[in-house]
């Protein structure tokens, strides 16, 4: 009998493969740290792409330069003066009351300036009612 007590249960088997949930489980942690610190780490400010040939400025428009310094300068039939950002919706409907109705504004900014201030911009000229609101960008081959 003892060639059956050799055999039983008692005896322990060896593990041969690796248990994965352990990794999977810091591997999905480690997702989430990086998709929540991911967007933290880029900075404000946007370089713009430049673009092929696109179509022709409209002839009568609107200017809106945002400068590095976050100043803003309304241009419109060759004047340009400096406006706050919070009197730049009414200037600019001010000014197309005389315009035809399509008439654009058109946003220009450097590429060094923070998009939050382009927003603040764009979102002045259209709280107070202007309808046609563009970005410019730069022309590239």
């Amino acid at each position: 009998m003892p060639a059956m007590a050799s055999r039983g249960g008692s005896r322990r088997r060896s593990m041969n493969e690796i248990n994965m949930v352990p990794f999977i489980d810091v591997m999905l942690v480690l997702l989430i740290i990086f998709m929540v610190t991911a967007p933290m780490l880029t900075p404000s400010s946007v370089n713009l792409p430049s673009v092929g040939k696109g179509s022709k400025l409209p002839q009568t428009r609107a200017d809106v330069i945002v400068d590095k310094d976050g100043g803003v300068r309304f241009k419109a039939d060759g004047n340009e003066r400096s406006v706050p950002l919070a009197q730049l919706g009414s200037t600019a409907t001010n000014w197309l009351k005389d315009q035809p109705e399509d008439t654009p504004v058109l946003i220009s900014a450097d590429k060094d300036v923070s998009y939050d201030m382009v927003m603040k911009a764009m979102s002045a000229l259209q709280k107070d009612g202007v309808k046609r609101v563009a970005l410019a960008v730069k022309s590239g081959g």
